[in-house]
This record gives C-alpha cells, structure tokens and sequence, in this order.
C-alpha cells in the first residue's frame, strides 16, 4: 500500500476514535469532578471553580470509616444487594430452564406476566410491600428489602437466562440421561458450566438494579438495614449541605459497582455477544 492509500486510511480511523474519546471524555467529566470534589472542603467547593484541590484533605473520607452510621448504610446496603443476587439467581435458573425446555399451556403469557412487574415502577409495590412487612414484623430488615427486589429482578433473571439456555441444544440433556445423570447432578456439573457467562451477566444486573434502587430500600428501613442512599440525606442540614462529604459518599458508593464489572467483565463480554441482553 502506496502513503498516498494509507494517507485516507488514517483519516478515516482517526475520525472513528475521535468521536468514541469525545464521548468516553464527557462520561468521566463527572466522575472526575467528584472525586475532585471528595478531595475539597466546603470552603474551597462554595468558593469558586478550582480543577484540583488546592487544600487537598481526605477528611471527608474519615468522616465516613470512623462515623458508624456511614458505614454501617455501606455494610446494610452490600448485604441486602448481595442477599438479592443471590435469592434471584437461585429461582430464576429453574423457572428460566422450565421455560426453555418445555411447552406448556399459558406459557407464554406467564413469561411475558413476569416482564410487566419489571416494567411497572417501584412506588406501585410501595404500599403493599409497606403494609405487609410491617404487618410480619419484617419492616427494617435486610431480607425485607432484598425480597422486594425480586419482584423486579427474578422477571429480568429469568429473560436473560431463558435466552442462554435456549441456545444450548437438548441434545446434551438427553445424552446426560442416557448416561446416567440425575437432574440435579446434570444441572449443578453440566448445564451450569454451559451458561456461565449467562449467570454472569445476570448476576451483574441483579447486582446493579438492586443498589440503585433507592424508593423501596429507603421506605422498607428506618435504622437497622438503612441503606447508604437515605444516609447521604444527613448531609442536608440547617447550616447547609456537607457537599465534601456527600462527594466522598458518592465516590465510595460507585465503587462496588466498579468491582462487580472487574470481575464478570469476562462473562459479561460473552454474555452481550452471546446472550439475550
């Protein structure tokens, strides 16, 4: 190839990548600026635009490992959303087999019933989640709120995995029981592996759904199993809000959402490439 053909063929790609850093650059324009933010004292951030801190002070950080209940809304809100990954996983990889395997009357409709409670909003199940945990004396738990979330999570579970197994042929479930294979021993040492990146992808979205959702978690607790999105709201008081802190908040809050990437970010690659997501 002459420079005169490469010459095009270098404008052409410079003119795909800079679009894709025009638009990576305005994503992390506000993450930077919180973390910038987390760095700062309320003096420095009401004082005036400043792109790094210029009274650098990781007070703000202190304030929330040493203050209990900052990290405690940390603990309780990892505890719920783990505890939800893994009630969703564990009924939607049956009830996702059953769908894919099996014909059976009204299938279709139950299938797409589960969809219509992950589209309806939160504040719908609001009341009667509040009524009826308050009732069994499971108001202010973290099973209360981890519960809740299936409602929401279970139907979505079950969508993706459906799409997973789908693609793996019956084939395999018929010779496993020539074999000689119990279910279970089949479904735990066989099909699991088969759809590993499928339950990582769910997992991931469990995982994410769960720990932004703030109405149902900040309504369903009130001390023991509050979660870190109503205790960012102490930050609002009569002399003002304590923005240093909420921004150290913030950072810390999109952390574990950072990890659970690392670590599906393989199974996720897969799962958008190969399943229905």
């Amino acid at each position: 190839m002459s420079k005169r053909e490469k010459l095009p063929l270098k404008k052409m790609q410079l003119r795909k990548v800079v679009p894709l850093w025009i638009y990576l650059l305005f994503l992390l324009v506000p993450i930077y600026w919180l973390v910038n933010m987390s760095f700062k004292t309320n003096t420095e951030i009401l004082g005036g635009l400043t792109l790094f801190p210029q009274d650098f002070t990781v007070a703000n950080y202190r304030v929330i490992f040493t203050d209990e209940s900052w990290y405690s809304g940390y603990i309780n809100s990892l505890y719920y959303v783990c505890l939800n990954t893994v009630i969703s996983l564990s009924v939607a990889l049956p009830a996702a087999y059953a769908f894919s395997r099996y014909r059976f009357l009204g299938d279709k409709h139950l299938f797409f019933w589960l969809l219509t409670n992950r589209m309806a909003p939160p504040a719908v199940f609001l009341l009667p989640f509040f009524q009826l945990y308050s009732s069994i004396g499971l108001f202010d738990t973290h099973i209360a709120v981890a519960l809740a979330h299936c409602l929401f999570n279970v139907p979505l579970a079950v969508w993706i995995l459906e799409g997973f197994m789908s693609g793996v042929p019956k084939e395999i479930d018929e010779t496993a029981y020539i074999d000689g294979y119990s279910f279970p021993k089949f479904f735990g040492k066989i099909f699991i592996p088969l759809i590993g990146s499928g339950i990582g992808v769910t997992a991931f979205f469990c995982f994410m759904f769960s720990w932004v959702e703030l109405l149902l978690a900040r309504t369903l607790t009130s001390v023991n199993a509050k979660p870190i999105a109503a205790v960012m709201t102490r930050t609002v008081s009569a002399s003002g809000i304590d923005w240093g802190v909420l921004a150290a908040a913030g950072v810390l809050t999109i952390l574990p959402g950072m990890l659970v990437i690392w670590f599906v970010r393989n199974h996720v690659v897969k799962g958008f490439a190969l399943g229905r997501v």
